[in-house]
């Protein structure tokens, strides 16, 4: 594969024979290398040639060595002078220098080559000769768009990409990526993703090792997690992020088989828009619920039991419990039950026989200060309570055990206040917020008005 060394030469590593081994390990080195290589001595001959260059031009190192230069074989009669002064000028500059030219294949086509030059010196300093490696154009071009598209996936992309090791790990993050778990880029690396993320990270653990496993899925997915580092180590709602998802199972090239490298996590922030549609989904259900109810309490007779059938539309994705209280005093404020869920399961308002007898509600009680305050109150036992806390939180309020959020909304018909109607949530479910309270409003405000239609025509 290689030209010997001139005769009664020697160099500063040793006489003129190569240690035994040595031209077969040369030889193993330059056939193993993934680039073409061949090389000219200071007078043109060529003295090495791989079998990389052999499968590119279809020359054998037999044919190529001992040729002068590529003319009359490697190139057309019209480039050759050209081609062989540009190679051989390498031997007086500094550096490498890098040509393209096209090379003739041994079937008669050409090949448009990329070609790095650099002299050759002997112990001396002179030059000796030249080396050259080439490949293909359009195979060099494809190595620097990738190299180009790593580096700006990893630099200036506009969505997080995270390079995860098997131990699943980040090993490299992007500025993105690092702006969105809130910390620096080397912060984030060979920490357990739980140290980034609270909720959700079982479920992005569980892609990832999925991914290691049985490789590429077929679509993006969607993950609402939570951000440690923005949440100030609480996984409460106001950090909750919905990342899209890809994941790409990186297997190393060099292996005789896929050895899964890890994984490379590509996510955008999605959050407000997934927002958005969720809270218009709700209110096109909402609005559906408000007209059932409307076409259903039109057929009812009974203005107390429209009123309950309002509250069972209402309840539907919104509440576990409704209560229904009326107005018997308002100095100091008394308050009458009138209508329930199951204090149980959740089920159907009906009636509820009290005999007119005022619910013993404490000072301070949601629901007689939403009658004080003609407006809505919200509570909550807290997120996070435990059982044992939501249950005296909740019987101390006269409310079902399960209850760990609520909502009083005063019921008004006629400018006058009738009493007042408490949505209650579980564990399930989270806090009423704003547009939870406009609707509970809207709900509240029918029920008025068949309350006080009942009383109208109550004997």
């Amino acid at each position: 594969m290689s030209a010997s060394r001139r005769s009664g030469t020697t160099d500063e590593l040793g006489p003129e024979e190569p240690e035994p081994g040595g031209a077969e390990l040369l030889a193993a080195l330059l056939d193993g290398m993934d680039a073409a290589l061949c090389a000219f001595d200071a007078d043109g001959v060529v003295t090495h040639w791989n079998r990389e260059a052999e499968r590119i031009l279809g020359w054998t190192a037999a044919e190529a060595v001992g040729r002068h230069g590529f003319t009359g074989w490697a190139v057309r009669p019209a480039d050759a002078g050209d081609v062989e002064e540009r190679l051989l000028s390498a031997m007086d500059a500094p550096g490498r220098q890098v040509h393209e030219f096209a090379l003739v294949t041994k079937d008669g086509g050409r090949v448009l080559v990329r070609m790095q030059s650099a002299s050759v010196r002997g112990g001396d300093g002179k030059s000796s000769g030249v080396y050259c490696a080439f490949s293909e154009v359009h195979a060099q071009i494809d190595l620097e768009r990738s190299i180009a598209l790593s580096e700006a996936l990893f630099e200036t992309a506009s969505w997080g990409v995270v390079l995860v090791d098997a131990d699943l790990r980040p090993a490299v993050v992007n500025e993105h990526a690092a702006r969105a778990f809130g910390v620096g880029r080397s912060a984030v690396l060979g920490r357990p993703l739980a140290d980034l993320l609270g909720q959700g990270v079982e479920e992005l653990e569980s892609a990832l090792t999925h991914v290691l496993a049985e490789g590429t899925p077929p679509a993006p997915a969607e993950m609402w997690v939570t951000v440690r580092a923005a949440a100030g180590g609480d996984d409460d709602g106001e950090a909750r992020r919905c990342w899209r998802s890809g994941f790409l199972r990186l297997a190393s090239p060099l292996a005789e088989e896929p050895v899964p490298l890890g994984v490379g996590w590509l996510f955008l922030d999605v959050t407000e828009a997934k927002q958005a549609e969720q809270e218009a989904s709700q209110l096109r259900f909402r609005s559906q619920q408000l007209h059932r109810a409307a076409r259903a309490t039109a057929e009812c007779e009974d203005p107390t039991e429209a009123a309950t059938v309002q509250l069972d539309f209402a309840l539907a994705g919104f509440a576990d419990h409704a209560l229904v209280d009326v107005l018997a005093g308002e100095n100091p404020v008394r308050l009458v039950r009138t209508a329930a869920t199951p204090a149980g399961p959740p089920g159907p308002c009906r009636p509820v026989a009290t005999a007119g007898i005022p619910v013993r509600y404490p000072e301070g009680h949601p629901a007689p200060q939403s009658v004080e305050r003609v407006g809505s109150v919200r509570a909550s036992a807290g997120v996070g309570a435990s059982e044992d806390r939501v249950r005296e939180w909740a019987a101390a309020r006269q409310w079902p055990e399960d209850s760990v959020h609520a909502l009083c909304v005063v019921l008004r018909s006629r400018g006058r206040t009738l009493g007042v109607v408490t949505f209650l949530r579980g564990a399930g479910r989270g806090m009423f917020d704003r547009s939870d309270a406009a609707y509970a409003e809207s709900v509240a405000s029918r029920v008025a008005v068949s309350l006080d239609l009942a009383q109208i025509l109550s004997p």
